[in-house]
């Protein structure tokens, strides 16, 4: 009687223990998913974007390196270099990969902070004019 009860406890535990387990996966799954739409898939993106435009940079172009130096594009070399003029008469040639970004051209240089206007100064309030009383 002793045998009997014990396999009859083990066998529907097991059927327990595999619907638990199934239980502690599905966090685990959302999770993955989870960090797969907020973090992988938009980081992808912004990837994509910018090789297409730095492969789309082309003569006249501002570009900005990776180093920080501003030039405009002279010749695309091939598809893997271009050349630059970074001051009058002086041209380098830069891997493309080397661009962090390209702006278009004639575009200024954009100021983190634009510089503070101060307000117009007043002038201090004059006296009220007085009025000339009647005469009695």
């Amino acid at each position: 009687m002793l045998i009997t009860a014990a396999y009859a406890q083990a066998s529907s535990a097991s059927s327990f223990g595999a619907n638990e387990m199934l239980g502690n996966l599905v966090p685990v799954v959302a999770m993955i998913a989870i960090i797969y739409f907020v973090m992988w898939r938009p980081q992808q993106r912004r990837a994509k974007e910018q090789r297409e435009m730095v492969q789309a940079a082309r003569r006249g172009d501002v570009i900005v390196t990776t180093g920080g130096l501003i030039g405009k594009v002279t010749k695309s070399v091939d598809d893997n270099e271009v050349e630059f003029e970074v001051a009058p008469n002086v041209r380098v040639r830069l891997a493309r990969s080397g661009i962090a970004e390209v702006r278009a051209k004639g575009e200024p240089v954009k100021d983190a902070t634009p510089p503070a206007k101060s307000p117009p100064a007043k002038s201090p309030p004059s006296p009220p004019a007085k009025k000339d009383a009647p005469n009695p």
